[in-house]
């Protein structure tokens, strides 16, 4: 495995438009929590497995917050990117933005998730060192330093 250079500029992004199947019953349908879960494990999942170029598995979604509702025919656009690394495993902060017709954009959703790289024997294999370089990116693997600790210490 060579090298990779990541930057919070390196975004993977997926569109979704909610349909009937992805909504709760509601008068005006919103989008079901566990969907727009779903979608944050499988776009987080490809930004790991593309900055480790290995298989990965999900250990946990961290610090899910639901910030606003999503409603039927909305379109939701979701950026993944990479926070942290750690010797195996690395974290992915997902946002999950209602982006309107005339291309604005609203977070609805902000989770970090973490996954572990694996190898063909499925074990925990290394992955590349992450060296965040804007300030955005020492903020956050800063943050994503504490959300650890706090994790371990569980």
């Amino acid at each position: 495995m060579h090298e990779r250079k990541t930057t919070m500029a390196e975004v993977t992004t997926s569109v979704q438009i909610v349909l009937p199947q992805h909504c709760n019953g509601y008068a005006k349908p919103r989008l079901f929590g566990g969907q727009i879960m779903a979608w944050i494990d499988v776009v987080g999942a490809v930004a790991a497995r593309r900055y480790t170029q290995r298989a990965v598995t999900t250990v946990c979604v961290d610090n899910l917050a639901f910030l606003k509702p999503a409603y039927l025919n909305d379109t939701v656009v979701q950026e993944a990117f990479v926070t942290w690394t750690g010797n195996t495993s690395l974290e992915v902060r997902v946002d999950s933005f209602v982006e309107r017709l005339d291309g604005s954009r609203e977070l609805v959703n902000r989770a970090y998730a973490v996954f572990v790289a694996l190898d063909d024997n499925d074990t925990p294999a290394p992955v590349p060192p992450f060296t965040p370089e804007t300030d955005e990116e020492k903020q956050e693997y800063a943050a994503a330093q504490k959300r650890r600790r706090i994790r371990l210490g569980r």
